[in-house]
């Protein structure tokens, strides 16, 4: 079959999904911050990177007669990195050491009473992935989250003209593709 742009050009009828129309959500544990709803509004305009959540599949190899044969397995969810850009006030940055501190504190190697139960520290989040338009075309729910790691934030007295920003990686439980909602619009300002 001979190439042809015509083709190519009728079949990408939408022009492209846009990777820079998304916005993430998430919702910090109650006892991480006194101040949790602006944490979690902050970091749905400072979270400037993440990814629509992948999976695996693992396989089974098993050998019969000097040949591997392959069987489906259990299904993983790799770990889910988000890029945050910092302000002065560091108020989303607090949240998340404060998190992980409850997880595991620094010098006590202990567990902070509020975080016992994993429904204390484990939370939701929410990847949205919008069209041109300011619909929203797809949503994953991030089932029982927490922070791993938080990324070393680099400073440099060369470094003019930069904003800081830092990486935060978090374990969860598995993702869930939440139906579309049928074009309908959201306060995205698209200009």
């Amino acid at each position: 079959m001979p190439f042809t742009v015509q083709d190519f050009r009728a079949k990408m009828k939408f022009d492209g999904a846009r990777p820079n129309l998304f916005e993430c959500s998430m919702t910090f544990p109650i006892s991480v911050v006194t101040e949790a709803a602006k944490s979690q509004e902050m970091f749905t305009f400072m979270c400037r990177a993440a990814q629509i959540p992948g999976s695996t599949v693992n396989q089974i190899p098993v050998n019969y007669f000097g040949r591997e044969l392959k069987f489906a397995g259990n299904r993983i969810f790799p770990e889910w990195t988000v890029t945050v850009i910092n302000d002065e006030d560091f108020k989303i940055h607090n949240a998340f050491e404060q998190w992980m501190n409850g997880l595991n504190s620094h010098r006590g190697n202990l567990r902070d009473i509020s975080m016992v139960n994993n429904a204390d520290y484990q939370q939701d989040g929410y990847v949205d992935q919008f069209g041109k338009d300011g619909s929203r075309l797809k949503r994953y729910k991030l089932v029982g989250l927490f922070p791993i790691d938080i990324s070393p934030i680099d400073l440099d007295w060369a470094a003019n003209d930069t904003i800081e920003e830092y990486a935060v990686t978090f374990a969860y439980q598995w993702w869930e593709q939440i139906p579309q909602d049928n074009g309908v619009q959201y306060n995205v300002n698209i200009t």
